[in-house]
């Protein structure tokens, strides 16, 4: 995704007595001792620096407790952390403070997360960036006492976990927090994020918690990033998960040797990736893997339950990978928080029983007079199998929609058809599938466009020169907009704005003719530009070229025939451009 102290017994006293004196908590006033974690807690990933308001999106879901990412430097060098390296975000009352006490006041709390995987390929995690000791364990204090918490997560990847004098000086950071955190009468825990084989820790992870023993860094939770394998293998997930977790707790045992089975299995965490992961399809983790992994996590009795990011807990982006704010899959809002959020506390209750409702692509077209149809799938997200029900809402007039069978057990597939009559006005219409048994019921929606006047059956992409000079029907992550250099022809072009946080992607969506071969051109500019389609269709080139390119990218449409055409950049590349698209 995306972010430890040895001994300072001699400085103790002096910091308990001075510098950490009466210090000013996110509620106003002298700092008590946090209250500690449950012992069972579910703490999804919060994306800080969406702007998104973490206090609005705990209610929202239910999860009561997140953990935020991420604190890093603002840069290289740097010994002051801020969240997300934005020197505008400081670790101070004023950024997220109000958040986080409406969050306690719920019963929750919030875990800060220090790294992720920009900072560990920028050199702004803190340790990698701080070559202090003592100011590494200074701001992981002041983050402490500000928001008055209890645990810091330590998230480390890539680079960092080949960095041996960062790991060094952040595990005696952790060792000296916890020093003062005794004198203090406070308790702080620590926890490592770190990614995973199928298996357990590969050696670079494995080598992070053997310094923190060598340090007397007491390290109270691993947690396992149990996605993005990049193995080339099929996966079950959560099988993965479960094989990976069990890895762990074998070379917990190595480590502690003293510690029993309860305790071993008590300092895991899972942190999962709903839907489909960065690899792909082949790493997709659904609902129903969620139920199982919930039910196996109370059964060992770990300690943590996460994934990466709450802001991807739904279903808006069917058939994309690794999005931001979007699982990839069709899936209810908040259904991986749904299951997941009864295991704070220490329950021990089995999920009961639920279902899933999803829909094979989430769009198709009709001509007046023609039909279309889609593939209606269920799936048993917990317990056992039950009678689903299966109605249709929202077909405009003129416009039949129906599913055969009506009725399925979870697990099982039903046909829609939407016909549309003669006289059947051209637009784009949501059409609401819903499913109902005795646990409740789950919706998705078909997105059906009746082309004719007014529609775009043949497939041309608006503005594909920007010489209207605005950017309709095109739209952008922020920063994107039209401008008037560079341009390859003409006097306009797109700009996507590619930021350490976005791809900047531009797109248009576009109805062409289903199952049919096509070729998307574009000519772009700039440090990894990547020109595409999705939707209906996956396919993408890049290049990277100071000076205008032509990429071309071949590609045959679904069912549907509707895509996506897109101009993206890639994360902290800066700017890229794209000019004179065009399908043929």
């Amino acid at each position: 995704m995306r972010a430890k102290r040895t001994i300072r017994a001699a400085l103790t006293a002096l910091l308990t007595a001075a510098a950490f004196a009466g210090p000013t908590a996110v509620g106003g006033g002298a700092a008590q001792a946090a209250t500690p974690l449950p012992n069972r807690v579910f703490a999804p990933y919060f994306e800080a620096w969406t702007g998104d308001s973490p206090a609005a999106l705990a209610a929202q879901s239910g999860a009561k407790h997140l953990t935020m990412a991420f604190l890093q430097t603002a840069s290289k060098g740097s010994c002051t952390p801020y969240w997300n390296g934005d020197s505008s975000m400081p670790v101070s009352a004023a950024t997220f403070g109000s958040d986080i006490s409406t969050i306690k006041a719920n019963g929750g709390d919030v875990i800060p997360s220090f790294g992720g995987y920009t900072a560990d390929n920028t050199g702004t995690e803190l340790a990698d960036s701080c070559t202090d000791v003592n100011s590494i364990a200074t701001a992981f204090e002041k983050v402490i006492t500000t928001y008055d918490i209890s645990r810091i997560d330590l998230d480390i990847e890539d680079n960092s976990l080949n960095n041996s004098a960062g790991i060094d000086r952040r595990n005696k950071a952790v060792k000296l927090v916890e020093d003062w955190a005794a004198a203090n009468g406070r308790t702080v825990q620590f926890s490592y994020t770190l990614p995973t084989t199928t298996s357990g820790l590969a050696s670079s992870g494995l080598a992070v918690l053997r310094n923190a023993v060598t340090n007397n860094a007491r390290i109270d939770v691993v947690n396992l990033m149990t996605f993005d394998y990049y193995d080339g293998a099929s996966h079950n997930m959560a099988t993965d998960t479960q094989t990976a977790a069990t890895g762990l707790r074998n070379q917990l045992a190595q480590l502690y040797p003293s510690k029993t089975d309860a305790q071993l299995w008590g300092m895991v965490g899972v942190t999962e990736m709903p839907g489909i992961d960065d690899y792909g399809p082949a790493e997709t983790f659904t609902t129903a893997n969620a139920a199982t992994v919930y039910n196996w996590a109370v059964s060992k009795g770990i300690n943590t339950l996460s994934f990466w990011a709450l802001q991807r807990d739904n279903g808006g982006c069917p058939g994309t990978g690794g999005a931001d704010n979007c699982s990839g899959i069709a899936q209810d809002t908040w259904a991986f928080t749904r299951t997941f959020a009864p295991f704070t506390g220490g329950s021990t209750t089995p999920v009961g029983n639920d279902f899933s409702v999803g829909l094979s692509t989430a769009s198709g077209s009709v001509a007046p007079g023609g039909s279309t149809t889609a593939t209606v799938q269920t799936a048993v997200t917990s317990g056992q199998a039950q009678t689903v029900a299966l109605t249709t809402s929202g077909a405009p007039a003129g416009v039949t929609v129906g599913i055969s069978p009506s009725s399925v057990n979870a697990g099982g597939s039903a046909t829609l058809t939407a016909t549309a009559s003669a006289t059947a006005a051209p637009g784009t219409y949501p059409i609401t599938v819903k499913g109902t048994a005795t646990s409740g019921s789950h919706t998705a929606t078909y997105t059906l466009t009746v082309t004719g006047s007014g529609g775009n059956p043949g497939g041309t992409l608006g503005n594909a020169g920007l010489e209207s000079g605005s950017l309709s029907p095109w739209t952008c992550q922020p920063g994107g907009a039209v401008v008037g250099s560079p341009a390859h022809s003409g006097s306009h072009a797109l700009k996507a704005a590619a930021t350490a946080s976005q791809t900047g992607e531009c797109g248009q969506t576009v109805t062409l003719a289903p199952n049919t071969s096509y070729t998307l051109t574009a000519w772009v500019q700039g440090g990894y530009a990547f020109v595409g389609v999705s939707g209906g269709a996956t396919a993408s080139s890049w290049t990277s070229s100071t000076s205008w390119s032509k990429l071309t990218v071949p590609f045959t449409t679904g069912s549907s025939g509707t895509v996506t055409v897109y101009l993206h950049g890639w994360y902290g590349q800066g700017d890229v451009y794209g000019d004179d698209f065009a399908i043929s």
